[in-house]
C-alpha cells in the first residue's frame, strides 16, 4: 500500500487487490483533482460524480447554476456510495468514459447546487391543508376599540364640488 498518492487524504481502512485502485494497485494519479457528491452508484466499480458551480452571464449581470458530472471509477476498498462527499483524481483511460478515480470519501454531503435535500426538508416542515393556522398568528382587536368609519367616496365629494 502507498502511503501517499499526492492528493491529500487519507488512506482506506480495508486492503483490496483492484488493479485500478490508487492505494493497493498499479495506476497513477496525475492532472485534475475533484471534490463532489455520489449521485449513482449502480454500476460495477463505477460511480457517477456531481459538483456544481456558478457562472457569469454577461448578458444578464447574473450568475447561473451549472453542474458538472463525472463517471470515476470507484475501487472496493472506497466503496463509495450515493450521497457521499469524495474526492476524485484523474488518471490515464480506464475506459471509454471512465478517466477519474475516487480517492478517498469526505462524509455526507449536505446540499448540491438545486438544493435537492433542502427542498425535501422545507416539504416535511410544510402544514398540511387539515392543519389549523397557530392561535399565537391571529390578532384579536380589544373590546374597548371601536370599528373606525369608511371614509367617504371620492366621486360623491368631486359632485358636491361641481354643483357648487
Amino acid at each position: 500500500m502507498k502511503k501517499d498518492i499526492g492528493v491529500g487524504v487519507k488512506p482506506p481502512e480495508k486492503e483490496c487487490e483492484d488493479i485500478n485502485c490508487p492505494w493497493h494497485g498499479k495506476i497513477s494519479v496525475r492532472g485534475r483533482v475533484f471534490q463532489g457528491s455520489v449521485r449513482s452508484a449502480k454500476s460495477h466499480n463505477t460511480v457517477v460524480v456531481e459538483w456544481g458551480y456558478h457562472r457569469f452571464v454577461p448578458k444578464y449581470e447574473r450568475y447561473e447554476r451549472r453542474k458538472s458530472r463525472v463517471v470515476a471509477h470507484n475501487p472496493p476498498c472506497i466503496h463509495a456510495r450515493e450521497g457521499e462527499m469524495v474526492v476524485i483524481a484523474e488518471c490515464r483511460p480506464i475506459s471509454k468514459t471512465k478517466h477519474f478515480i475516487v480517492a478517498g470519501k469526505l462524509g455526507r454531503a449536505k446540499l448540491d447546487v438545486k438544493g435537492v435535500e433542502q427542498k425535501i426538508a422545507m416539504k416535511e416542515k410544510k402544514p398540511g391543508k387539515q392543519e389549523a393556522p397557530k392561535e399565537e398568528t391571529k390578532k384579536e382587536m380589544p373590546a374597548n376599540e371601536t370599528k373606525k368609519k369608511a371614509p367617504e367616496k371620492k366621486t360623491e365629494t368631486r359632485k358636491k364640488e361641481a354643483n357648487k
